[in-house]
């Protein structure tokens, strides 16, 4: 298959929103090529190349980026990896100048988005919309296989080529065969946002609430004596928390796997900011860990078990996995969590939750397996939403489908002193409508400008939810919205009457009980 079909189809998947289109076209292409063929485009699909790092740096691709392209397609798929493997062989004295050659003999041969193309891929930004999740899914369909086996296998086997090729070649018994390894991290399930409690409990007779703690996600294996912690992103950090990892080496079990959140915790026992968790994670050096541990120790809490001892437990129900989990950690290592079908007794744990400082509630489908970097409706996040009256202070002109238009919007909160204090910005549940509206009613209030940012006088107050106010120095209140997004404009309230700076501090510190994405918690 020549180069130029890849491309198209990347641009096609790039330039469509619609996650079926993305799908669908994926699914075909990868039903045309050779089975030698699958793995190295899928690779490159997925924002690598099947060898890896090929010594290939930004220095070099600006040198080769002004090459002229070919007038017309004459790569092959299989030519062009052949050539990343001839670059990535290159070796000794002179090799930046070899490979050089090399990539720039490649880009020759490359029409104008054939090159585009290819240097991106090197640049680790190839940005077609083509994640790795729709990828699974047209592997899936591709070789008419069940989705969630491709996505379990993908899971645990962490290599996007190997579920390709067990797809493909093995069907569903290849896939199904994978198996977890130990300190070979998973993906963490993720969870969809449910609008409150009743809504989870239409979909489920019964639900697992738990505490959503606002802390550093780890994922610790241990066998015997050795653990090892992991973060989100799948980065061992083991020296930068090691109280995480004489807590596990003590648990009695010889193998296991837990998915929990690490926190930073006060003398009150109330969390302190995803902040300041985070400065622990920065320490290199187990004396610099152990420094900041006297002075900020960290507590860890587990939810689930993916292994213990020789049971591998992601395809248990999510019951079976919290048993498991409660029978091998002490109370004080378990999220709280509250199993139930009676709406009441929910929506008093998650006010409660709130009152005790944490960012809301999980509520988790009993039934439900565990499915790595999966997100869906097995999990859902209930978390609050604090809904602000601010003024507006600036805004910037849009890029794209809003070019023409103020979009961004700059917000602020009145100070003591009768002055602005600016919180953060956002463009997010602005309307086509209203982006017209508020293009003319803001440059009516213009003051002047700087760049693409227009100021205006403060006048005009629009609702704004957020789920949370989060400490940042370089803001002048040291406080800034997180996940802003505008409700309404409030034509009925003036300036004067938007919210002032000590209740936006006051909802920090959790002394005011939010809303729950628009309902009362």
């Amino acid at each position: 298959m020549k180069l130029h079909e890849i491309v198209d189809v990347s641009q096609a998947v790039g330039a469509t929103r619609s996650r079926t289109a993305k799908v669908a076209a994926l699914a075909e292409l990868l039903g045309r090529l050779d089975g030698d063929l699958r793995p190295i485009v899928v690779s490159w699909w997925a924002g690598e190349l099947r060898q890896g790092r090929i010594g290939i740096g930004p220095a070099a691709l600006r040198e080769v980026s002004e090459t002229p392209p070919a007038p017309r397609a004459r790569l092959w798929v299989a030519q062009v990896d052949a050539i990343f493997t001839a670059i990535d062989a290159v070796a000794g004295r002179g090799s930046t100048a070899r490979r050089l050659r090399l990539l720039g003999e490649l880009l020759q041969d490359a029409t104008a988005d054939e090159q585009q193309f290819l240097l991106h891929l090197l640049m680790g930004e190839l940005r077609q919309g083509a994640r790795v999740g729709l990828l699974l899914e047209a592997v899936a369909q591709a070789a008419e296989v069940d989705a969630a086996a491709v996505r379990r296998a993908h899971m645990l086997s962490g290599d996007v080529r190997a579920t390709v090729r067990a797809a493909v070649e093995g069907g569903e018994a290849a896939l199904w065969s994978f198996r977890m390894r130990l300190f070979r991290p998973l993906q963490p399930m993720l969870a969809d946002t449910a609008i409150g409690v009743d809504e989870v409990l239409a979909d489920l007779p019964e639900a697992s609430f738990e505490l959503k703690l606002d802390g550093a996600r780890v994922q610790v294996h241990k066998e015997g004596a050795k653990v090892r912690v992991y973060t989100r992103a799948l980065h061992e950090v083991s020296v930068a928390v090691p109280e995480v990892v004489a807590v596990v080496r003590s648990l009695r079990a010889k193998r296991a796997v837990l998915d929990g959140e690490v926190i930073a915790l006060g003398s009150d026992g109330r969390p302190l900011s995803f902040q300041t968790t985070m400065r622990r994670f920065g320490r290199k050096s187990a004396t610099a860990a152990a420094q900041l541990r006297e002075e900020l120790p960290l507590s860890v809490f587990f939810f689930d078990c993916l292994l213990l001892d020789g049971d591998e437990l992601i395809d248990e129900p999510e019951r079976v996995r919290a048993a498991a989990l409660e029978a091998l950690c002490p109370p004080e290592l378990v999220v709280p969590r509250l199993r139930t079908d009676d709406a009441q007794a929910a929506e008093v744990f998650l006010a409660q939750a709130i009152r005790d400082g944490h960012e809301g509630l999980m509520a988790k489908d009993p039934d439900s397996p565990y499915q790595a970097g999966h997100r869906g409706g097995a999990w859902r996040k209930l978390k609050p939403a604090y809904t602000l009256d601010l003024v507006i202070l600036a805004a910037e002109w849009g890029s794209g489908r809003r070019k023409g238009w103020l979009s961004n919007l700059h917000l602020g909160a009145r100070d003591q002193d009768g002055g602005w204090v600016m919180l953060g910005k956002t463009f997010k549940g602005l309307t086509d409508k209203v982006l017209a509206w508020q293009t003319t009613a803001l440059l009516a209030r213009e003051t002047r400008r700087e760049g693409q940012t227009v100021f205006v006088a403060p006048e005009l107050v629009v609702e704004v939810a957020c789920n949370e106010l989060h400490e940042s120095p370089r803001d002048p209140g040291g406080l800034a919205l997180r996940f802003a997004r505008v409700q309404g404009s409030r034509p009925d309230k003036a300036a004067a009457d938007a919210d002032t700076m000590e209740t936006v501090r006051a909802i920090h510190r959790r002394e005011v009980l939010p809303q729950l994405l628009g309902q009362p918690a």
